[in-house]
């Protein structure tokens, strides 16, 4: 019994620490993810540029390097959520798309028609194909925003807010597309 209690801290952290699990039996593959991501069968992820598309959709505001960082960001949480092993080209999951909205609007008008608050909003496009369970690929938009005061400027917006919209959306896409909501 004393020995049990010693080593308990070691297993309680070891579970804690534990993120992903990948259980391989044969060509039976189990995935297990603290997110409650499933990638039963899926061994490899690719992850395409998300190309930006604003200027050909609606006229917003275009950020150069926005759908590079868009991309890194969707890799590294895959990366961190997962077993996935990611590669270049096309893997037994793979996700495209692209950025559709990155703009600003006024959502609270005073009665001198002057806009109290403003709405940052990012929307993209993505397709996620499953090439092991086609039933779970998908072509959807996700749209995330933040409103914020008119006194602050739309630059200050997007350095305050784009990263938790960014974080929002990848959180949307990745529950998806392997949490199956």
């Amino acid at each position: 019994m004393y020995r049990i209690i010693k080593i308990l801290p070691f297993i309680i952290g070891g579970l804690i620490s534990l993120n992903t699990c990948t259980i391989n039996l044969g060509s039976l593959s189990l995935g297990y993810s603290t997110k409650g991501a499933t990638t039963t069968g899926l061994k490899t992820v690719s992850v395409q540029y998300i190309e930006n598309r604003v200027i050909e959709n609606n006229g917003g505001i275009v950020q150069p390097s926005f759908s590079q960082e868009f991309t890194d960001a969707l890799k590294d949480y895959i990366q961190s959520n997962t077993s996935l092993v990611l590669i270049n080209g096309v893997g037994d999951a793979d996700f495209e798309g692209e950025v559709i909205t990155f703009d600003q609007a006024p959502v609270s008008i005073t009665a001198n028609d002057i806009a109290a608050q403003n709405r940052f909003t990012i929307a993209v496009k993505i397709r996620f194909t499953n090439s092991v369970n086609s039933d779970m690929s998908f072509e959807s938009s996700f749209s995330r925003y933040e409103d914020y005061l008119s006194s602050m400027t739309f630059d200050d917006a997007q350095s305050e807010y784009t990263e938790d919209i960014v974080k929002l959306l990848i959180d949307d896409i990745f529950n998806r597309a392997f949490v199956n909501w």
